[in-house]
């Protein structure tokens, strides 16, 4: 049988909606006219996220020093569009809350995610790059494609990933053979669709395969490290068993020394177990 990445993507949007408070979010950041007061009021509409805002802001993701106690000293610390983009990250995994567990280990997966998120932050913070967060949804994201696999296909998703554990390939070669795409395509047009910065849907479309990126090369290459990272290391797993080949030129554009690279599994070990904990949970 044909599949059709688009159509696959169309079929998923239906149910797979950012919610509104996100949207509310980015509207308010991009108006002039709008205060960061009004911000926080849109943010404390839900008491939910705020709360995990909040838990996320004191957590060792940002180790600041002195208590943030409301979502207006939120926004003065931590930034209004990084904020923003933990909102996203929120918002994203509530999304996707909605896959039967006999399909997809949903918390295994978003370990997994997770992990990469914090990886991709860490390996943009030693890059000196600025806004670390949206590297660390972009890491969030990277195989977002797979849920919409699993939710429009899950049948012919379950025999790839029996056959990739299997033979010992690599899921996205599998996914390739049998689907005729990959997860990553698949997650790319998500982005698309939910109208995201470019930066994310290159690095979400192009983390398997770095080289053929054109625009959006360093996101890219932090999420393809991370992501190498964080398979190897076990933290999680979303249907990929085995640690893809690292991409030389795209640890090249990182302009790192190996060196750091102990450091970086370090706090990685350390800001996970607090992302799972602030950010995963209810």
């Amino acid at each position: 049988m044909d599949y059709d990445a688009n159509s696959l993507v169309e079929s998923a949007t239906e149910f797979a909606i950012l919610p509104t408070v996100y949207f509310k979010v980015d509207d308010a950041i991009n108006d002039p006219c709008k205060s960061n007061h009004h911000l926080s009021q849109i943010i404390n509409e839900d008491a939910v996220l705020a709360a995990k805002l909040l838990r996320i802001a004191n957590s060792a993701l940002f180790n600041f020093p002195s208590k943030i106690d409301t979502i207006s000293r939120a926004i003065t610390v931590i930034g209004t569009q990084q904020l923003k983009d933990m909102v996203l990250s929120c918002s994203v995994i509530k999304t996707f809350n909605h896959l039967p567990a006999d399909l997809v280990n949903m918390d295994s997966f978003w370990r997994h995610s997770m992990a990469t998120a914090v990886a991709a932050r860490l390996l943009a913070t030693y890059c000196k790059e600025s806004n670390v967060e949206r590297y660390f949804v972009a890491g969030l994201l990277h195989d977002i494609g797979q849920l919409v696999l699993f939710s429009e296909i899950p049948c012919v998703i379950c025999e790839v990933i029996q056959k990739a554990l299997s033979m010992q390939f690599l899921l996205q070669d599998v996914e390739q053979e049998i689907v005729g795409f990959t997860h990553a395509e698949v997650g790319a047009l998500l982005m698309n669709a939910w109208k995201l910065p470019e930066c994310h849907e290159k690095a979400v479309g192009y983390h398997h395969s770095p080289e053929l990126a054109e625009n959006s090369q360093k996101e890219v290459a932090i999420v393809h490290v991370a992501d190498l990272m964080t398979t190897a290391l076990q933290f999680g797993r979303s249907g990929e068993f085995y640690a893809p080949k690292l991409n030389n030129e795209a640890w090249k554009n990182l302009g790192l020394s190996s060196n750091v690279i102990p450091l970086i599994i370090q706090q990685l070990e350390r800001q996970y177990q607090d992302a799972v904990c602030y950010i995963l949970s209810d």
